[in-house]
């Protein structure tokens, strides 16, 4: 898929104004949001994991059954234009977190420049960076601290 022409740039419409297939394409497979999270009981922080879900192909950072995703994993939280800028743990590089904010896509998003490994190439998804929850073990032993926090 080459670069889209500017009249089939629906990324850059509303969020609400997309269809339900045009919402799915939002998704740059970067496959951040499919990494567990632990939250402190007595703060609510929540820290990021190395550890992905069962269903993430670490092969692809894609979900292996995206369809039935919710009968496997009945906690996975379906992304929605009412959740898409509240929700803290998404990365600020999230396609949905983005345009709900009214920010653009960068550059090395597949609906941008045509290239489904370019979030690879760039850095940006968990390719070749998590392990499954079925090896993990205890996820405080996976736990991500931010830059600068010890």
């Amino acid at each position: 898929m080459g670069k889209l022409t500017s009249a089939a740039r629906f990324w850059e419409l509303p969020l609400d104004a997309l269809t339900r297939e045009q919402w799915e394409a939002l998704c740059d497979g970067c496959g951040q949001c499919c990494l567990h999270k632990v939250e402190d009981a007595d703060t609510g922080e929540i820290f990021r994991t190395n550890v992905a879900c069962k269903l993430l192909d670490l092969e692809t950072a894609r979900c292996s059954d995206y369809r039935n995703r919710r009968a496997f994993v009945p906690d996975c939280l379906r992304l929605t234009t009412r959740n898409a800028n509240s929700l803290d743990w998404l990365p600020k590089t999230c396609a949905y977190r983005l345009r709900a904010d009214g920010e653009p896509l960068p550059d090395w998003h597949y609906l941008v420049c045509g290239d489904r490994d370019a979030v690879h190439r760039a850095g940006v998804s968990v390719l070749g960076k998590v392990i499954s929850e079925t090896d993990a073990g205890a996820l405080e032993h996976h736990m991500i601290v931010p830059d600068g926090e010890g």
